[in-house]
C-alpha cells in the first residue's frame, strides 16, 4: 500500500480532483483472517462526511453532511484520508445545483469502491432534524421480522475485570453450554491505523444468538485490540469471524461506529440475519 496518501505529507487541491480517491482492496485484509470466499455475513460500511463543502455558481458556499454506504461486496474499500483529501477538493469549486453534486460524488465514489455506493445529502437547514442516540441503534429501518426484546442489552464496560495482556487472542473467547440470545455493547474498543499507527476509537455492538458467551472474557477480547494495526472495516470483519468461529452462534451482528478523525467516521455493519440500522450517531461522534 506504498501508493496511499496515508501516513505522507499531502498539499490539499483547491479544485475538485476525482484522481485524489484511493482504494485498498478487501482481499487483503479477508486473506489474512481466512475469510471464506462466499462471505459469512452482509452488511454495509456507513460512512459520514462532515465537512463537505463547495460553492454554488454564485460563489457563495455551502455545507452538508454526506452519508455515503459502501456495499461490503466491493471489491475495494476507500482509504479514509484519500476521501478527505477529495471532499477537501471542492471547497472551492463551482457546482451548479446540488444534483450535479450528488452525480460527481456517485460515480467517483462507486468508481473508487468498484461497486455502486449510495449517497444521502443533509442540507444545513435540517441539522437540527439530527439526532444522537445509543447502541443498540434504532431498528425502525430493519426489515427483518424480529422481537428485539429478545436480545436484552447489556453494557459490558461495568465488570471488573483485571487485564495483563493486550496481545490479539481470539482463544480468549468462551462460551457455556445453555443458549440465550442477547445484545452486548462496549465503548472500550480501541485500535490503532494500519498505516500510521494513530489511535481509532469505537463502540461496539454484539447481537446473537446462540450458545451463551463468556461477558468477561469476550470484553478482554474487545480490549486486546488496543494495539492492534488494521483498518475499521477490517477490525470489524475480525471479530465477526473470531466469534462465528469460536461461538458458533446461530444469528450474528456485529457493528461498530467510530470516532471521527479528519472530518469523517466510520460504522461498518456486518449480520447474517438482519439489515443495518438507522445512521444514528453516538455522542462521541
Amino acid at each position: 500500500m506504498d501508493h496511499l496518501h496515508l501516513g505522507k505529507q499531502t498539499d490539499y487541491s483547491e479544485q475538485y480532483d476525482p484522481s485524489l480517491l484511493q482504494g485498498v482492496p478487501r482481499s487483503l485484509s479477508r486473506d489474512d483472517i481466512k475469510l471464506p470466499s462466499v462471505l459469512p455475513f452482509k452488511g454495509l460500511d456507513i460512512w459520514n462526511a462532515y465537512e463537505l463543502s463547495w460553492l454554488n455558481s454564485k460563489g457563495k458556499p455551502e455545507v452538508a453532511i454526506l452519508q455515503c454506504n459502501v456495499p461490503i461486496e466491493s471489491p475495494n474499500l476507500i482509504e479514509s484520508k484519500s476521501f478527505k483529501l477529495y471532499l477537501n477538493s471542492f471547497n472551492q469549486t463551482r457546482i451548479e445545483s446540488q444534483q450535479i453534486l450528488l452525480d460527481k460524488l456517485q460515480h467517483d465514489l462507486s468508481s473508487c469502491a468498484g461497486a455502486s455506493v449510495s449517497l444521502h445529502l443533509t442540507l444545513a437547514s435540517h441539522f437540527a432534524n439530527m439526532s444522537i442516540g445509543d447502541l443498540p441503534a434504532s431498528t425502525s429501518t430493519n426489515k427483518v421480522d424480529l422481537q428485539h426484546d429478545n436480545f436484552p442489552t447489556t453494557l459490558l464496560d461495568q465488570l471488573d475485570i483485571s487485564v495483563d495482556d493486550y496481545s490479539l487472542l481470539p482463544t480468549t473467547l468462551q462460551t457455556y453450554s445453555d443458549a440465550t440470545s442477547e445484545t452486548l455493547v462496549s465503548h472500550l474498543l480501541k485500535s490503532n491505523c494500519l498505516i500510521t499507527n494513530q489511535p481509532d476509537w469505537g463502540s461496539v455492538m454484539i447481537r446473537y444468538s446462540g450458545p451463551r458467551i463468556d461477558h468477561e472474557n469476550l470484553l478482554k477480547y474487545l480490549i486486546s485490540f488496543r494495539q492492534h494495526n488494521e483498518f475499521h472495516e477490517q477490525c470489524v470483519e475480525r471479530i465477526y469471524f473470531d466469534i462465528l468461529q469460536m461461538c458458533q452462534p446461530a444469528q450474528l451482528t456485529v457493528y461498530a461506529r467510530y470516532t471521527r478523525r479528519g472530518g469523517l467516521d466510520i460504522n461498518p455493519f456486518r449480520s447474517n440475519f438482519e439489515n443495518p440500522y438507522e445512521n444514528v450517531r453516538l455522542a462521541r461522534q
